[in-house]
């Protein structure tokens, strides 16, 4: 059996049957009979667990209408955090890498206004915050 580029790339990233059939307009049996003759187990139903603490941020992060995003259950107290494999990661240095693409210097915060806000563009690092107080004259 031939089967066709589009489906087979799909089915090597890992999709499901029914959303391969659904993104490329076929049946489900069609998908089923290209990953049989592709050698491709059947993939395990319900939701996939996401592959890195950036996964796990983005499925769990909350945006607002004002263009934040929120952490559910953030707690000033004790900050947000996430598990993931076992580990625990903050979710602002999570953020902080998204948005800056380095690993941050020192304890990274909200650089907005809003209480708990995690959206990439909006934490900063020590580095960001002192050059900031280098410019604006602001006692660090």
């Amino acid at each position: 059996m031939s089967v066709r580029a589009d489906v087979e790339e799909l089915l090597r990233a890992g999709y499901g049957d029914r959303t391969i059939a659904r993104r490329l307009n076929l049946t489900q049996p069609s998908v089923a009979r290209a990953r049989a003759a592709l050698g491709i187990p059947a993939g395990r139903p319900g939701p996939k667990a996401p592959d890195s603490p950036e996964g796990v941020f983005w499925r769990r992060a909350e945006p607002t209408d004002d263009g934040h995003l929120l952490w559910p259950g953030y707690d000033p107290q004790h900050g947000a955090h996430l598990r993931h494999n076992y580990a625990r990661y903050s979710v602002h240095r999570i953020a902080f890498r998204i948005g800056n693409q380095r690993e941050p210097d020192g304890r990274v915060m909200t650089g907005c206004d809003r209480v708990g806000c995690v959206h990439p563009a909006h934490v900063e690092d020590q580095r960001m915050r002192n050059q900031y107080n280098a410019i604006f004259g602001v006692a660090a």
